[in-house]
């Protein structure tokens, strides 16, 4: 369990696609294809084999697998307990829900790892493991179209959901108080393709999870929740409970997987860097993906070639410096697409700090030297968060921030607790005894939260 927790938590410093890579491999490899069992199996044999066999489904939360090793929080947590029992976990993606299901009843499969909702029906009919994370299914309609906030306004709207689903589950019984509720059930294995459809306008409204609205509204920045259709619901894998061992390992291994920092680590990696929705930031921001991205992003690439981390982060980080304009300009002089000093253009050879390709350069190889100055204590993806922000406000306050974390008996090398101490810097009590005096230590924070929340919608624009 550790090695997969160390491995998760110093994934991001390499981005998201080698972060993928690095569980994959950590836990065996994680074929594509699953050899089906004639029999129901036993633990033994399935460490005897070498091979946990799981369906999924595929989705943008649960099972990525267009190019390369197979990615998503469904991915690599079937990784991390594949490791945990010494054999490598094969995928097998079904198409639908109801074809996962009667696949696993069949025994053509060990577990169904596809954020399955533990709904009264399924229980009945399937064995789930602990549940790993609470979800809220939501309606999502279009902005500008028809809403409903209330169940009494359900009767009158155009409502698809996934065939199978859990939010099938719960229409039916929404409409034994509203008998007037109606919907269509379309197959498929994930609901984003009608959070499409809706933002499209082709249909006007769906329900999906929470997890997956807040992914997609990243994407497409018109879809609203009209209104919470359930309360908080467990999500869940199915196994098959014919397979001798395999209950008390999964209820072992969740355990340790809650207490041990696996699960909020995964969290953290796949659903943690969105900040609170902002629609106008998000609507402009995407926009902006489309009209003055594409210019940037050979420059970015290049840039990014040889450094630890990925031509995403360079390019986030300018749109939070700049909004990937280059002839932008601070009341302190900063300017350019990364808002470069004067002395820090000096310093990295940049003649231009207005030319968009010299600024891209100079601000990657700026970040990439503080990068290689983070003390040697900090890792993972701490130390990049760390770089970012000696970027926004200063490798010296930065250190002086590690002193304070030292003296309030803090983790000096921890981001989380970096960003709960920067703050203070701009407090007399702390910073007139600090080397580098007073700084704006909210700035920092909020610098690093912006670049991590801009990332990772890049990563859902599928750009």
């Amino acid at each position: 369990m550790t090695d997969i927790v160390r491995t998760i938590r110093s994934g991001l410093k390499l981005g998201l696609s080698a972060f993928t890579s690095l569980i994959a491999l950590a836990a065996c490899g994680g074929a594509n294809t699953a050899t089906i069992p004639s029999e129901p199996d036993t633990l033994s044999l399935i460490r005897e084999r070498g091979e946990l066999i799981i369906l999924t489904l595929a989705g943008p939360t649960s099972y990525i697998g267009e190019s390369g090793a197979p990615s998503g929080y469904e991915v690599d947590l079937a990784n991390a307990f594949a490791s945990e029992l010494g054999v490598s976990a094969s995928f097998r993606v079904e198409a639908s829900i109801p074809e996962l299901l009667e696949a696993l009843e069949a025994g053509e499969g060990h577990i169904a790892a596809a954020g399955l909702t533990q709904t009264t029906g399924r229980a009945e009919r399937l064995a789930f493991a602990p549940a790993y994370k609470a979800v809220t299914e939501q309606l999502v309609c279009r902005r500008g179209g028809p809403s409903p906030t209330r169940r009494d306004g359900l009767a009158n709207t155009d409502i698809h959901v996934l065939e199978g689903s859990s939010y099938e589950e719960t229409l039916i019984a929404l409409q034994a108080q509203h008998p007037d509720i109606r919907w269509d059930s379309e197959p498929g294995g994930s609901a984003m393709p009608l959070l499409e459809a809706v933002d499209g306008g082709d249909i006007a409204c769906t329900v999906s999870d929470s997890h997956l609205v807040d992914f997609a509204r990243r994407r497409h920045p018109e879809l609203v929740v009209a209104q919470n259709l359930t309360g908080e619901q467990s999500l869940a894998w199915a196994y098959d409970a014919r397979v001798e061992g395999l209950d008390s390992a999964l209820a072992d291994w969740f355990a340790q997987a809650h207490s041990s920092g696996l699960l909020e680590a995964l969290d953290e990696t796949w659903f943690g860097q969105y900040g609170d929705y902002d629609y106008v930031d998000i609507a402009r921001f995407v926009r902006r993906v489309d009209d003055r991205l594409p210019r940037y992003r050979r420059w970015f690439e290049d840039a990014a070639e040889d450094l630890p981390f990925e031509w995403e982060l360079l390019a986030a980080q300018a749109y939070q410096e700049s909004h990937w304009d280059p002839d932008a300009v601070s009341a302190t002089g900063v300017r350019g697409l990364m808002m470069l000093t004067l002395s820090t253009a000096e310093r990295v050879g940049i003649d231009d700090r207005t030319d968009p390709r010299q600024s891209i350069r100079g601000g990657a190889a700026y970040l990439d030297d503080l990068y290689a100055r983070v003390p040697d204590g900090v890792t993972g993806e701490d130390r990049l968060w760390f770089a970012l922000a000696a970027y926004n406000v200063g490798m010296g306050h930065m250190y002086d921030a590690r002193r304070l974390a030292e003296r309030l008996g803090r983790n000096k090398d921890s981001w989380d607790d970096l960003a709960e101490i920067l703050p203070l810097l701009s407090d007399p009590e702390h910073y007139a005894t600090l080397r580098y005096g007073y700084a704006r230590g909210h700035e920092p924070v909020r610098y690093v939260e912006k670049i991590r929340e801009y990332r990772a919608m890049l990563a859902a624009q599928d750009i």
